[in-house]
């Protein structure tokens, strides 16, 4: 039969709404499996007042089961006399039998005595309330509460729970409720209370009685559509994230969706203040026309069908027209004074109390931005102004309200102040990426700063040896490093690790406390590349030979990775890698001092004058490869040194007794190694 339970609450947290839910459904698969019960399909239902639970064909009885006791090994169960000593005796009357009739079983480990018990299934009636209350008291709520009198803790106070197994009643207390019939419908419409049947009849029957849908997804597909429908009325196009859409199915139960409007004159307004203000505080869905400028309309979901809509609507418009009018006048607050002229109000925010002010750290911005225009190649005043200008919003009345329009503040008001597009774009392109997967800056001018505003964290705090420790990041170091490796691996920029580093930390004077802290940058950015290449699919063992070289430049770092991994997909890659396995391994046990260079009188072997040949030959003509990254057609090169190098160990021994003609053959096999560590350590593949 079906088996349903429903837990009636008050309005749950609708950020973690749908994670109850899943984990509720999870925890109860997993009580089933415990349980050895066979099921059908477990569904969850989700709604704000709500957490439920639909399992199909759910079998009334639990299986007969055979448990095995394993009591002591022969040896410690019975003396020399063959009788039973009292550990064995122990164990007989644990189990309610006597030694005559335990088994014995043979293990790998000698033998042992043992018992095998049937147990009888029970009635899954009889289960469902202890299985409902572990899979309650696994969610993840963070600060449960108690109630009333109560000293049972919930996410938020519960008032009923149903549960049902096909019609019959399951008996028992959940969270100190009875389990009974009554399930609560919406708060305004509908019938406050019923009762059910059958379990089946969930959830049909709470959306026809009690205006509930109590299917989380279905009222988030109606929510998409019908707010689609809306905007598509309007010409235009609703901005319908997926976290926003997730937010407002959890905060209705019967979602009726309305059109409302605010005066055109809000329009002056950057887009982006109307925008957090309706979606952040409003949960409104904003509107596009088809060129993405922002309409003076809105969708919002009601949680009610009224009999005159217009009301709700206007109720709405007025709610947000005070909003809107707070963000336009911080903006022409704002628009008031230059960018630049707030720079002396940055000396009273602090960056860090060892590092010094917001001010501190713009001054850094402009030099260091200025020095990274200059390696790329780009507008070095560009970059440096940009530099100088990047945290002047931080002290405007629209960031200190909206904290999310850092950045996209500076841009506007830049351009109004008469800087360059180009330097406005920087200031607000600076915190690109923000997160995985986001854009990276769209100019060169704006990667400068962007990188530069990164790697300026990165010096400060490994300076005074706030290193990341496990998952405790405050100054979302690892944000910043992979943001700093990917523009420069995907823009294809020619910086170094090293460079950049010892630039960043010169900026800060003395107030840096880490000697050794660019090295720790470095190596702390090289450690994001391992787990960045492993989230892209590389192997760890194509990184580790690439790592092995310590290089310092990311795009470099890339194409080596590229070409090691193409190289894998060659015919001689295994049999290379392994000869460099023995190379690597000969050359390590000799403690003689290796030429440089191959005396040719001494090649006394066919097999090692052919790879000596090959080998000076690849020499002169890869160097040009090397120089220009080419790595990839280099290790192509390479590979066809797989004959004469398994001619050079079929026929030449390297260690012989004539010492002149030992270290010779140690200098080929040490040119023979540097050609391929000119990529990568390949004999760690």
């Amino acid at each position: 039969k079906t088996f349903l339970v429903e837990i009636g609450t008050e309005e749950l947290p609708p950020k973690s709404l749908r994670t109850l839910a899943e984990s509720f459904a999870a925890n109860f698969i997993e009580q089933l499996d415990n349980a050895k019960l066979e099921h059908g399909e477990v569904l969850w239902y989700a709604s704000p007042r709500r957490l439920a639970l639909k399992v199909l064909n759910l079998n009334d009885t639990q299986p007969d089961s055979q448990i095995v006791k394993r009591g002591p090994a022969l040896s410690a169960a019975f003396d020399a006399n063959g009788n039973p000593t009292k550990a064995a005796e122990g164990w007989a009357r644990g189990c309610g039998i006597s030694i005559d009739q335990a088994q014995r079983i043979q293990t790998d480990k000698g033998e042992w005595l043992s018992y095998t018990q049937n147990q009888k299934g029970q009635p899954v009636v009889n289960l469902l309330c202890d299985m409902v209350k572990n899979a309650l008291s696994k969610l993840p709520i963070p600060k449960p509460m108690r109630w009333a009198a109560r000293q049972v803790e919930f996410i938020r106070p519960s008032h009923t729970v149903t549960m049902l197994y096909g019609e019959d009643l399951v008996p028992g207390t959940i969270l100190d409720i009875e389990s009974n019939r009554v399930i609560r419908g919406h708060r305004f419409m509908g019938e406050q209370e019923f009762t059910i049947d059958n379990a089946d009849q969930y959830p049909d029957i709470l959306e026809q009685r009690g205006n509930v849908i109590a299917d989380y997804d279905k009222r988030k597909a109606i929510i998409k559509q019908q707010a689609q429908d809306a905007a598509t009325k309007l010409n235009g196009k609703a901005d319908l994230t997926d976290s926003l859409l997730e937010e407002v199915s959890s905060l209705v139960e019967w979602p009726v969706v309305l059109t409302a409007k605010f005066e055109e004159r809000f329009l002056a307004v950057p887009a982006e203040s109307l925008v957090y203000t309706m979606k952040g505080d409003q949960k409104y869905f904003p509107v596009y026309d088809k060129q993405g400028k922002l309409l003076p309309n809105f969708i919002f979901v009601a949680n009610i069908e009224s009999k005159d809509p217009q009301v709700v609507i206007s109720g709405n418009e007025k709610v947000v027209r005070p909003r809107l009018a707070d963000a336009e006048f911080f903006y022409q607050t704002d628009l008031k004074q230059r960018l630049e002229e707030r720079l002396p109000r940055l000396e009273t925010v602090l960056f860090q109390q060892q590092l010094g002010t917001v001010k501190d750290k713009v001054l850094r911005l402009e030099a260091l931005s200025g020095f990274i225009a200059d390696k790329i190649g780009t507008n070095v005043e560009q970059a440096k102004r940009a530099g100088k200008l990047t945290k002047c919003d931080l002290v405007t009345n629209t960031v200190f309200e909206f904290p999310e329009t850092q950045g996209i503040m500076g841009r506007y008001l830049a351009l109004k102040d008469g800087e360059s597009v180009e330097v406005a774009t920087a200031i607000e392109e600076q915190y690109k990426p923000r997160f995985a997967g986001d854009e990276l800056p769209s100019t060169y001018v704006s990667c400068a700063v962007s990188i530069a505003e990164k790697m300026d964290t990165l010096a400060g705090i490994f300076g005074i040896g706030q290193h990341p420790k496990g998952d405790k990041d405050p100054f979302a170091l690892r944000r910043a490093a992979i943001g700093v490796l990917r523009i420069i691996v995907e823009k294809a920029l020619p910086l170094d690790l090293a460079d950049l580093s010892t630039y960043a930390v010169s900026l800060y004077g003395d107030k840096l406390t880490n000697k050794n802290v660019i090295e720790d940058i470095v190596s702390f950015m090289q450690g994001r590349f391992r787990a960045w290449y492993q989230e892209q699919g590389f192997t760890i063992d194509t990184i580790q030979a690439v790592l092995a070289l310590n290089p310092t430049k990311p795009a470099d770092f890339d194409a080596r990775v590229k070409a090691v991994t193409h190289f894998r997909t060659l015919s001689e890659a295994s049999s290379l890698a392994e000869a460099n396995k023995r190379v690597s391994n000969i050359l390590s046990k000799t403690d003689s001092v290796i030429s440089e260079h191959v005396n040719a009188a001494l090649l006394v072997d066919g097999a090692e004058g052919e790879l000596a040949k090959q080998v000076l030959i690849l020499t002169d003509k890869l160097a040009p490869y090397f120089n220009d990254g080419r790595y990839q057609e280099a290790l192509v090169e390479l590979a066809a040194l797989k004959t004469p190098i398994d001619a050079f160990f079929e026929n030449v021994m390297v260690m012989v007794d004539d010492e002149q003609i030992k270290l010779n053959r140690l200098a080929l096999l040490k040119k023979l190694q540097n050609l391929f560590l000119k990529v990568a350590d390949i004999s760690l593949l």
